[in-house]
């Protein structure tokens, strides 16, 4: 089996003030062979056509399906791990759906516990002023990008808010699905537009978050 460990070790100053962070914590996750998880959501009835994936690009260990667990999160709980390229939902005591994801800088940039403060479906992208500096052609944007199929958000977004305030923090899909696995130059956590459906589906406002950096809340 594919087993991946992901060892929360202790807590830096930065994450210090996040909320509820803790140490010593351990999750395993081990395939259950190949599982694939039904969609939830309508792909086929969105306000913007989504084009169709070829899943036979898309390596097996990204392709979201059941796997077992070991950690002692709660059923509900968003586990993403950026090291591994993975988003968990944890799902009983023993069982949750992994997600394939993409990392971006950002993504890399915050560890620890949240709650998902929002949600929405094709959302407004505005890039950040350090993006703009490195990308001058999207300061036609500076006040936000519609949603639609060109938008990096893709179908939806997740936001991340810890002791009440917006961190910043983004689980969306995304318009470039060959990101997946992949540490990309921008963005947070990017999903298949699809997983990104099923997974808003599954999750409400509130849902407990918990970002894993290299094995450590950082």
């Amino acid at each position: 089996m594919n087993r991946r460990t992901f060892l929360v070790l202790g807590t830096t100053s930065a994450a210090a003030a996040l909320s509820g962070c803790v140490s010593g914590e351990s999750f395993q996750s081990a395939a259950l062979g190949y599982r694939p998880v039904p969609q939830l959501g309508s792909p086929d009835r969105e306000e913007f056509r989504l084009p169709p994936v070829e899943y036979s690009t898309i390596p097996v260990e990204f392709r979201r399906q059941f796997v077992s667990h070991s950690g002692k999160y709660s059923p509900g709980t968003i586990v993403v791990d950026t090291a591994g390229r993975h988003l968990f939902l944890i799902v009983d005591s023993t069982t949750a759906i992994r997600y394939g994801i993409g990392v971006g800088r950002e993504g890399f940039s915050w560890g620890g516990r949240a709650k998902i403060g929002r949600k929405a479906k094709w959302p407004t992208w505005t890039p950040p002023s350090r993006m703009i500096q490195r990308q001058p052609e999207l300061r036609r944007w500076a006040g936000g990008m519609p949603g639609g199929p060109a938008n990096p958000l893709g179908a939806r977004a997740m936001y991340l808010y810890s002791g009440g305030r917006d961190t910043l923090y983004r689980l969306h899909g995304t318009n470039d699905p060959s990101s997946i696995g992949k540490a990309m130059s921008s963005g947070c956590i990017r999903m298949l537009n699809r997983d990104a459906i099923d997974l808003y589906e599954r999750v409400s406002v509130g849902t407990p978050v918990v970002v894993v950096q290299g094995g450590a809340l950082v």
